[in-house]
């Protein structure tokens, strides 16, 4: 009983879906971390919500390979990120920069929330003045 419990917890705990193929790898394990930490930072333009080193998108795998091939060729990681950058734009960072092109991913989300929860306070004020309205009207 007590190692069905443990299988159970082991197979609810979260695991990270590393995407990374086995024959993208690099065998040097620094120039590999490096790798990594840029993909975690770049966006899968297809799946749009996962990191490239998460996604099994055929780009993102293409942008893993670009990444470590960059890499080895002698760039820095900025100089990477900025060359992934230049071909996609901002849009490909997981966080992007703060500038008058990308205010729409900054505070798009917030607007819109905002906005909602507004229309939600005007549609309940207009329900109770009616209700309100409603009940007069019965009375007399």
């Amino acid at each position: 009983m007590k190692t069905l419990f443990i299988l159970c917890l082991i197979l609810l705990l979260p695991v990270s879906a590393q995407a990374v193929d086995p024959s993208e790898i690099l065998n040097d394990p620094l120039m590999e971390k490096r790798a990594r930490s840029i993909s975690k930072g770049l966006r899968c333009v297809v799946c749009q919500n996962q990191s490239i080193d998460d996604s099994d998108a055929q780009l993102a795998r293409d942008l893993r390979v670009l990444v470590r091939e960059r890499l080895t060729a002698g760039d820095s990681d900025q100089a990477v990120v900025d060359y992934v950058v230049s071909r996609y734009g901002d849009f490909v960072l997981l966080r992007p920069p703060f500038k008058a092109a990308t205010l729409v991913l900054w505070f798009g989300p917030i607007i819109i929330a905002l906005s909602g929860l507004t229309g939600l306070i005007l549609f309940f004020r207009r329900q109770k003045k009616y209700t309100e309205e409603l009940a007069k009207e019965t009375d007399n």
